[in-house]
């Protein structure tokens, strides 16, 4: 028996992925209707997209199809919201700050440099999230840091530390960008802001000795003001290496990543994350900050990053940085390293394995994807978002009425 999902709503094609490798499932995508193309969303996948922003219409639209799918699937606030108001059984994937800065806490940052509160949310809507988060079937999250803040909120977390990548995009194989290369590239798609550790690179930059480009994406962190100040004040300090570049879709970053010479990732969280794997499984050298501490497991193995820097010192990324220009020895080296780890811990099938196991033990357990509570219930958590986000009477007995 195949198990149905409905997803709702992506972030960095995690779904996207993971739904062309599962065997004993099958995963249909409803994505909000973000703006633009980017390396985030890939909207050139086969997604089903909402036609409206607005809840009503997107609960509305989940509603229509709903009884064609036996558990629900989320990784965002805005998808966990849609699933929780058409009363669904769902399971929460946790990839970022939905779970590093959880909406039902007051004045929450994102747990790293912002000294600002993420939202600001009143008493309701913090209750709301709070129901959104403890309705959910099943928490999930990957690597020993997401897996650390999750337990603080879900003591029934699971952890899977295998990672599906496309490694059909994402391989030594790749062709390169056909583009004339200065001089030694580095590359980095990243967001340009505080929580990737900008700020230590641009420091690094300033202390690199060696002549080098970086062939930077122009795309900067501006969830609030604080981080599009903070991100403001990056763009305003570029070093005279980094050259900014437009943002690109999947299948012209891997040939961003196999025409660059190396890639130079985040410095502040200490784990990686899309670009450091995509790249290393591209057996491109990778810096990126790894903190020794954090473990993956990975096969019943313990697993430490070879990633470096193991420090967020720039003097350290810069001595890095220099090396790797002027070492092919060690540069090809890092990246074999680098390939090694990051193949054993993003093998997509092994982590489609994983979620079908779970869907399968999911759905024994849970019979519909209809969570089947009480009309009154349901109507009183729509009541009670609605009243929480200050709307208006008239869209208040409109949401009632379609329910």
């Amino acid at each position: 028996m195949t198990i149905r999902i409905l997803a709702i709503g992506d972030l960095a094609n995690n779904i996207v992925i993971l739904r062309k490798y599962v065997k004993k499932s099958t995963i249909h995508l409803v994505n909000f209707p973000w703006e633009g193309k980017g390396t985030s969303i890939d909207v050139n996948e086969d997604v089903e997209f909402f036609n409206s922003l607005k809840t009503v219409e997107q609960v509305r639209t989940i509603n229509d199809i709903k009884d064609n799918f036996d558990l629900c699937m989320v990784v965002s606030p805005a998808g966990a919201r849609i699933a929780y108001l058409a009363d669904l059984n769902y399971v929460w994937y946790f990839v970022g700050d939905a779970i590093r800065a959880p909406m039902f806490v007051k004045n929450v940052t994102d747990n790293l440099v912002l000294k600002q509160p993420y939202y600001n949310l009143n008493f309701l809507e913090r209750r709301f999230y709070k129901w959104v988060y403890d309705n959910a079937v099943a928490c999930v999250t990957w690597g020993p840091e997401l897996f650390t803040h999750l337990q603080k909120y879900r003591k029934d977390g699971t952890r899977i530390d295998v990672l599906a990548v496309d490694t059909e995009i994402f391989n030594p194989d790749v062709k390169p960008l056909e583009q004339k290369k200065e001089k030694f590239t580095f590359f980095s798609p990243q967001r340009i802001g505080l929580p990737k550790g900008y700020d230590i690179i641009w420091k690094a930059l300033s202390l690199c000795k060696s002549d080098f480009e970086l062939h930077q994406v122009n795309w900067y962190d501006r969830k609030t003001p604080e981080e599009e100040q903070n991100s403001q004040r990056l763009l305003d300090a570029i070093p005279h290496q980094v050259k900014l570049i437009p943002m690109m879709n999947r299948e012209k970053l891997a040939k961003y990543y196999a025409f660059s010479d190396a890639v130079i990732g985040q410095m502040r969280i200490g784990i990686g994350a899309a670009v450091e794997r995509e790249a290393a499984l591209c057996k491109k050298p990778v810096l990126q900050y790894s903190n020794p501490n954090m473990r993956y497991m990975i096969d019943g193995k313990s697993l430490s990053e070879p990633f470096l820097p193991k420090s967020q010192d720039p003097q350290e990324l810069a001595d890095l940085i220099d090396k790797i220009v002027e070492s092919k020895e060690f540069r090809e080296q890092l990246a074999e390293d680098e390939y090694n780890f990051v193949r054993e811990m993003t093998d997509p099938d092994k982590a489609a394995a994983e979620w079908d196991d779970l869907f399968v033990d999911l759905s024994r357990n849970y019979k519909s994807i209809r969570k089947d509570s009480s009309s009154i219930v349901i109507k009183f958590r729509i009541l009670f978002f609605v009243i929480a986000n200050r709307l208006h009477i008239k869209k208040i007995l409109k949401m009632l009425k379609h329910n």
